[in-house]
């Protein structure tokens, strides 16, 4: 077993994942290798640990602050803050200062910023639940739920940019 597996099975351990955040998060990861083949210089072990770990703050809250205290619940098992920012990172093309607010989280940067966390983010992006979706799913239920332009916006600003 690779260490990225081992560090993976042990916070799922640790943290009691569900089955559901598993094979969601699996799906997530599995969605990744669909984008990760057209870059190079890309570290495919932190894309496979966060895409796995990204939505472990789903065993505290299923709202949108499991961003942000899964990233929390990483740092305090010590694991890389690459990992944690990632985790931090993948809601949707990421949070703007202002959103953030608006959603009274934590004052911190919510938009993916390196290539791998926004390759995660956008691979969570087109998996609804366990299932692989396309852009115009995502963007239909993003409208249906009120998502603000800005954040369409962002997001095919994300998909353009990672798919090629």
């Amino acid at each position: 077993m690779s260490e990225v597996d081992k560090l993976i099975k042990n916070i799922y351990n640790k943290l009691e994942c569900s089955k559901y955040i598993i094979d969601h998060s699996t799906t997530v990861y599995e969605r990744t290798k669909d984008i990760t083949p057209h870059y190079d210089n890309i570290d495919l072990d932190l894309i496979k640990a966060g895409a796995m770990l990204h939505d472990v703050g789903r065993t505290v809250t299923n709202d949108i602050k499991h961003a942000y205290l899964g990233a929390d619940l990483l740092r305090q098992l010590n694991v890389d803050e690459k990992i944690c920012k990632i985790t931090e990172r993948h809601i949707g093309a990421g949070i703007s200062a202002k959103e953030a607010q608006k959603l009274r989280l934590p004052p911190r940067n919510y938009i993916p910023q390196t290539l791998e966390e926004k390759i995660v983010a956008h691979a969570d992006n087109l998996v609804h639940g366990t299932e692989p979706v396309d852009l115009d799913f995502v963007i239909n239920k993003w409208t249906k739920k009120g998502m603000a332009t800005e954040s369409i916006d962002r997001l095919i600003k994300l998909h353009n940019e990672l798919i090629k």
